[in-house]
Order: structure tokens, then C-alpha cells, then sequence
């Protein structure tokens, strides 16, 4: 049986040392000492030990993709020790829909063993980074309500 990081040390324990001071943490003094991670493997960009990607031993993220795709990036419990091994990306194409990316990705989850409260939290961040590679529509001009306000614009025109 190969040696996972849980049996050379605890999560825990990696987290109590890494929490106040890693690379990925963003602190904010100006909104009242909000702390926020770049973790790839963090869903929610929550500093907290319950989204740590790169503390616990099974982790998912979700990132924009190519072309208006999406990358599910999801790290294996047993290759921990070998780091290019450890993670492995599925890339969604920007053609696909969206509800069978929320399939898959539901479902890649839920084969895989992750907690449920993370296959939420992944298709949610599928969805906002789906929301958020739709272009947006420009603001329509405003109608003039009222007879003054049309008589108005018909003289200015």
C-alpha cells in the first residue's frame, strides 16, 4: 500500500500551520479583516479549512476554461506524494450546455466520494463562471413616460 499525506501527517495539523501565512492567502484590512483565498482547488474563495484545496486530501475547483469553457480540476487522494500526478483537469467545452455540465460535473463528484455540500458549492461556481463568460447586453434607452415628458423629446428631436 503506498503512503497517502494522511498517513505521514493530518490535515489538521498542516492547516493550524499554514493558516495565518501561505501563498494563497489574500488579506483585507479596509473590509474589516476579510480573508480570502486564490486556492485553484478553493470553490467558494473562502479562507476557511472546510474549502482548503491544497490542505485536504480530496479537493475540486472549478476554472474558466478556453473559448468560453470550463476546467474541473479535482486532486486524487492516492497520488498525494507525486504533485504532477496528484491533479487532474477535465475541460467542458463553451458549446456544451450548462445543465450537462452541471451533470457532469454533479456527477464526477459524486463517483469520485467528495462531500456533497462540495458538489453544491462546484456546480454553483459552475455557474457563476458560465454567467459570467455570457456577454452582456447594453442598456436600452429610456421611454419618456408621460405626455409632458414625450412632448419634450419630440421637441429636442
Amino acid at each position: 500500500m503506498a503512503p497517502t499525506t494522511s498517513n505521514l501527517i493530518s490535515a489538521d495539523l498542516v492547516w493550524e500551520i499554514v493558516r495565518s501565512n501561505n501563498a494563497y492567502l489574500v488579506k483585507r484590512k479596509e473590509s474589516g479583516g476579510v480573508q480570502f483565498s486564490r486556492d485553484p482547488l478553493n470553490l467558494t474563495n473562502k479562507h476557511t479549512r472546510k474549502y482548503a484545496g491544497f490542505v485536504n486530501d480530496k479537493a475540486i475547483g472549478v476554472q474558466f476554461g478556453e473559448k468560453g469553457g470550463v476546467k474541473v480540476i479535482s486532486k486524487k487522494e492516492s497520488d498525494a506524494l507525486k504533485p504532477t500526478k496528484s491533479t487532474t483537469e477535465v475541460t467542458h467545452s463553451g458549446g456544451q450546455s450548462t445543465k450537462k455540465i452541471y451533470k457532469t460535473v454533479a456527477s464526477q463528484t459524486a463517483k469520485s466520494g467528495y462531500r456533497a455540500d462540495l458538489r453544491e458549492a462546484a456546480v454553483a461556481r459552475v455557474s457563476a463562471v458560465r454567467q459570467s463568460q455570457k456577454p452582456t447586453k447594453p442598456t436600452p434607452e429610456r421611454k419618456p413616460r408621460g405626455a409632458k415628458a414625450k412632448k419634450a423629446a419630440a421637441a429636442d428631436s
